[in-house]
Order: structure tokens, then C-alpha cells, then sequence
């Protein structure tokens, strides 16, 4: 195992909790998708770059696994920028001379717009995400128009809650298809399962702020990528259950400098076994041929 060390940084006036496994002259900034948090497989990840002799800033978001901020597990993509922002100034005050993002799912979209807006030297996005509206389509088209009525209705309770300062509504993170769950698209139980450790409490990992999805709807990583100065990787899976594979064509068109890997499989199935090593190994060959 790679050595890390924590550390920490301020967010909008909040603290945010990290490891920072040392390196050489570069630094990957790496967080994790939608409700995840940096203790769900992403240590495997970070301990193949740094194998590498890159350094490694992995970090939660606000209000989410080690770091403070309430109400706690509340997904707004547009506050998780800002927090890549912040880990990225971070990253840069450890003294590394390149620097390069890394994001997976709902955090490929944020490491893009992180991006378009900061001088990085590499970007990574793996079974990204890159348009709210067509991954909702997506999402619906599988799980049913009762699904979108039923998380739509929990969302304008919850806003109302948060307007009125009351407590937050809570949806289930991840749950069986046909139950109301931020994703319930089949095989989304199951993956998202197979990243968690053991001794995490599902009662605390297991559920969002139900407003989460007016915020989703508005955000639009794609719009970014035509800004993307860098070189990039895409690596996306070709039966991808949640991200639409449109969206991930449409961003690749607008990148300037693009490497491309579609791999067999789920969203999840890049997490562990034979996905995880070929992907995880393709992303650490770019990374280093562009960082070090």
C-alpha cells in the first residue's frame, strides 16, 4: 500500500478532509461521483498513479464522509466545483509543478469543468458524466415515468424543507429498480454495493438530500469542453446503465486533444476486477506520459 498522509483544505469557508499520497513533480486531484465519498475504491485508484510516482490529492465534498458541512450527503454538482476548485489551489500549494484531474461518474463532469476553468495539464474522466437532462431521459426511459414524479415531487419537499429551514428529505442513494432511490437503474444496487467497505454505516452512506434534482437538470459539463485546453481520456462503458453514451460522444467531438476507451460492461463494472486493471492502467500510462 502507498504511503498518504491527511490533510485538509477550506471550501467556501468549510473544511474538507483529504489524503495526499506524495509524489514526484506532479499531482493527480481525484474526488468521487454522485453520494460517493474517496474511502469507496478510489484508494485502489490512487495507489496505481502513485505506483506510478505521481502524487495524489483525494478528497470528499462538503457535507459528505469525513468533511464538515451540513446538511449532511447534499448533492449539488455546482458546490462540488467550487470544492474541486479549492482542492485544486490546495494541490498546487504542496509544491508540485504539474498538475492533472481525475473524476469517475458524476465527478468526470466536475473534473471537466475544473478543466475548462483552471491551467491543469491533464484531465481524466472516467464513465462521465456530462449532461443533466439527457442522463435523466436516460434514467427515466429505464426506470419509468413514475419514477420522475415520484423524485420530483421528494425534490420540491425537500427545497421547500431547505427554504424554510427545516430538516432535510432523504432519498436513498442507490436501491432495487422500481424503488424511489437517486439510482435504480438495474445493476445500480449491486455496483454501487461492490465499492463500499465494510465498515461504512449505510445509514449514513446510503441516502441524499432529495433536492439534489433540480441542480442536476441545470448542469451541463458538456458546455465545458470546448474550454478544455489540456490533454484528455475518456474511458466510458458501452452498456453504461446510467450516463448515456450520447452525452459522452457529444463531449469527445468538442475536445481538442482527446484519447478514447470504450470498455465492456456496467457504470460499475470499472470499480474491481479485470475493468479496474485495464482501465486503471490505461488512465495511469496517460497520466504519467503527460504529467511526468
Amino acid at each position: 500500500m502507498s504511503e498518504r498522509a491527511p490533510t485538509t483544505f477550506e471550501s467556501a469557508g468549510t473544511e474538507c478532509a483529504a489524503w495526499h499520497y506524495p509524489g514526484d513533480d506532479a499531482v493527480v486531484v481525484m474526488a468521487h461521483g454522485f453520494a460517493g465519498t474517496r474511502r469507496m475504491r478510489l484508494p485502489a485508484y490512487a495507489e496505481t498513479f502513485a505506483e506510478r510516482g505521481l502524487g495524489v490529492l483525494l478528497f470528499d465534498y462538503r457535507t459528505f464522509g469525513d468533511s464538515d458541512g451540513e446538511p449532511r450527503n447534499h448533492v449539488d454538482p455546482f458546490r462540488h466545483v467550487v470544492d474541486w476548485e479549492a482542492a485544486v489551489d490546495h494541490a498546487r500549494s504542496l509544491g508540485y509543478d504539474r498538475l492533472g484531474v481525475w473524476g469517475t461518474s458524476f465527478s468526470g463532469g466536475h473534473a471537466l469543468v475544473t478543466a475548462a476553468r483552471e491551467d491543469v495539464d491533464a484531465y481524466v474522466g472516467q464513465t462521465p458524466f456530462y449532461d443533466g437532462v439527457r442522463t435523466l431521459l436516460h434514467i427515466t426511459k429505464q426506470s419509468g415515468l413514475g419514477f420522475a414524479l415520484e423524485a420530483t415531487k421528494a425534490g420540491l419537499d425537500d427545497t421547500v424543507r431547505g427554504l424554510l429551514g427545516r430538516e432535510p428529505r432523504y432519498v436513498p442513494a442507490v436501491a432495487q429498480p422500481g424503488e424511489l432511490a437517486a439510482m435504480n437503474t438495474p445493476g445500480s444496487d449491486e455496483g454501487y454495493r461492490s465499492m463500499v467497505p465494510d465498515e461504512l454505516d449505510e445509514a449514513e452512506w446510503n441516502k441524499v438530500t432529495a433536492r439534489f434534482l433540480l441542480p442536476l437538470l441545470l448542469y451541463r459539463p458538456v458546455s465545458s469542453a470546448a474550454d478544455v485546453e489540456c490533454p484528455a481520456f475518456v474511458a466510458a462503458a458501452r452498456e453504461d446503465q446510467l450516463v448515456p453514451g450520447s452525452a459522452v460522444e457529444q463531449t469527445v467531438e468538442r475536445l481538442a486533444d482527446v484519447e478514447r476507451l470504450w470498455f465492456d460492461g456496467d457504470h460499475f463494472d470499472v470499480y474491481t476486477g479485470e475493468q479496474f486493471e485495464r482501465v486503471a492502467g490505461r488512465e495511469a500510462d496517460f497520466l504519467e506520459r503527460h504529467l511526468l
